[in-house]
């Protein structure tokens, strides 16, 4: 029951609860604080991702001129009350610090330009957990690159992240994407295969949370392995296949490209109804006015108000 006697919405299994995912004590402190501390503080989680000048460049600022300057994420975030924002080293280390102690940070520790083609993806480390203790954070971030070619590097890179992650008590937040020329023949990085692969290996590969894109249909889906081409799905059921497939680890979904108010909110009630913990909005949020962010992030939070976890 919600505080004002209200039954929560049904999902099928509900995500995982914080004492479901047996972690140690450091993660769990700082994960406790974050979802119960700040956002909704049910259990729920609204990131707001500004990884986008490294991953992008510039371009995706010039919706919102005002958004380049690293203030207007911050300032959003701390007036929406996210449960953090995510952003990479030199943006924590030049703009976090007016902030720090009023919105936590997940520092993305891995990224890539989009200049070189994805046919062999690799997102690289530039900075380390030890910087994230450094700085406060919350979290670490680090971008998975599921199928690449250069799959092996990614491993062993997660593997030294992972056990970082485990020697300072710090949660561990996996970006789950599916990428590269064999991802390309085999459905394509949005079809249902690739993400299911991505949200199983999340789990595998010993992530606390994973970030995953929904799946969606597209005329690639005849390249999939058989056992995928005969499910039939929607995007409601394709977003309850991939985070079922994440197995006791929390995922976020993705919001993507800017899309209009109403089918960012239907999107995010497909997500948690199909049993995601929370929601990572950037360019939804960031790509338009300050006060028009803050509008559509007071309405994404009244939502989660029905999908309490623990």
């Amino acid at each position: 029951m919600t505080d004002d006697g209200a039954t929560p919405t049904a999902r099928p299994e509900g995500p995982p609860t914080l004492d479901e995912l047996n972690l140690p004590t450091g993660k769990k402190a700082r994960l406790h604080d974050m979802i119960y501390n700040h956002g909704a503080e049910n259990g729920t989680l609204l990131l707001l991702p500004i990884d986008h000048g490294l991953e992008h460049g510039p371009r995706d600022f010039f919706p919102n001129p005002e958004a380049a300057d690293p203030r207007f994420q911050l300032e959003l975030a701390r007036r929406g009350g996210y449960n953090g924002i995510a952003c990479q080293i030199g943006f924590a280390e030049k703009f976090f610090p007016d902030y720090a102690g009023q919105v936590p940070l997940i520092l993305k520790i891995s990224g890539k330009t989009n200049v070189p083609p994805d046919d062999a993806a690799h997102s690289p480390l530039n900075a380390t957990v030890e910087d994230a203790v450094r700085l406060g954070a919350h979290a670490v971030g680090y971008t998975l690159y599921v199928g690449s070619p250069l799959q092996s590097r990614h491993h062993e890179d997660l593997r030294r992240v992972r056990r970082e992650c485990e020697r300072y008590g710090m949660p561990l937040i996996v970006w789950s994407y599916p990428r590269g020329s064999a991802i390309e023949q085999s459905g394509g990085r949005d079809s249902i295969y690739s993400v299911d692969y991505a949200a199983r290996l999340a789990m595998e590969m010993g992530a606390d949370i994973a970030k995953l894109n929904v799946p969606t249909k597209s005329e690639k889906d005849d390249r999939m392995p058989e056992v995928y081409r005969d499910l039939e799905w929607d995007y409601a059921e394709g977003a309850r296949r991939v985070i079922a497939s994440a197995r006791r680890t929390p995922v976020l979904v993705s919001g993507g490209s800017k899309v209009s108010d109403e089918d960012l909110l239907e999107k995010a009630r497909t997500a948690m109804e199909a049993g995601a913990s929370g929601l990572i909005f950037g360019r939804n949020m960031w790509q338009r006015p300050l006060d028009e962010a803050l509008e559509v992030t007071e309405r994404v939070k009244e939502l989660f108000r029905d999908y309490p976890i623990g």
